[in-house]
């Protein structure tokens, strides 16, 4: 079978200031062309019965940065960055200390960035798209094998399959933290992040709802999340963190990666 090789799989943008000016950044950047490459954490593809389909990709998380300065690199306050795609949309998830905490875009007197800013890759970037890279992969039939498969290092990848009776989901990600007992043959995953969607919604709403979460499951038949979202601290202060936890039933496998 094959699955998504994670390290070989990338989300990618490229900003060039002398076609049109940046719609996502917070400072004037030092050089006028800068090409990224991210990292893949998820692959979320979504179906229905009318056949509708799209893969939906989590990049990895970042900071807020100056590219290519002789020093301050760091922007202050800073944020965590991480972008979705998804065909034609992408959705940039900027996250400071607190909920609510914002910075405006550039030029100065701009209007604030949202905390989850929604756009046209096309019209947002001079290029841009996802990467996904597949290799063949082996499913591991048994608690046995998956626990064998950990303890020798082998790559692992998990799917998680959840439905509703408008959608199907399947979520791809690399196991980057999986439990491991030899003398039960008993296995656990703890990883992520993930995207985990709102399956309420239209299909061209569907990368707005997207959530951040962790997954984790021992069992082929259900996965429980937990799901960022913002959480009181104070009065009046809010920050996000992973805290709510959610059960499905699901269908997941654990594939190792064939070298």
């Amino acid at each position: 079978m094959q699955t998504v090789d994670f390290s070989r799989s990338f989300l990618t943008f490229c900003t060039d200031w002398t076609k049109k000016p940046s719609c996502t950044a917070s400072h004037k950047p030092p050089y006028t062309l800068n090409a990224v490459r991210i990292r893949l954490e998820c692959v979320c593809t979504i179906e229905d019965a009318q056949g509708y389909r799209e893969d939906f990709s989590l990049g990895a998380s970042c900071k807020a940065e100056v590219v290519g300065a002789k020093r301050d690199l760091w922007l202050q306050p800073n944020a965590d960055f991480i972008p979705i795609y998804g065909r034609t949309k992408f959705m940039n998830l900027k996250t400071y200390a607190q909920v609510g905490q914002s910075v405006n875009f550039y030029p100065p007197k701009s209007e604030k960035q949202p905390e989850r800013q929604v756009g046209v890759i096309a019209e947002a970037f001079d290029d841009g798209g996802v990467e996904i890279v597949y290799a063949q992969g082996e499913l591991l039939q048994s608690d046995q094998e998956v626990v064998e498969a950990t303890l020798t290092n082998e790559s692992l990848v998990a799917t998680t399959r959840l439905s509703t009776p408008r959608y199907t989901v399947t979520l791809t990600y690399p196991v980057k933290t999986m439990n491991a007992n030899q003398r039960d043959w008993v296995y656990q995953t703890d990883t992520g992040p993930v995207l985990l969607p709102d399956l309420e919604l239209e299909p061209d709403e569907l990368i707005s709802g997207m959530e951040l979460a962790f997954a984790a499951f021992n069992h082929p038949d259900w996965v429980e999340f937990i799901v960022r979202e913002p959480v009181p601290v104070a009065a009046g202060v809010d920050v996000y963190h992973y805290a709510r936890s959610v059960r499905w039933d699901a269908h997941n496998q654990v594939i190792r990666l064939r070298s």
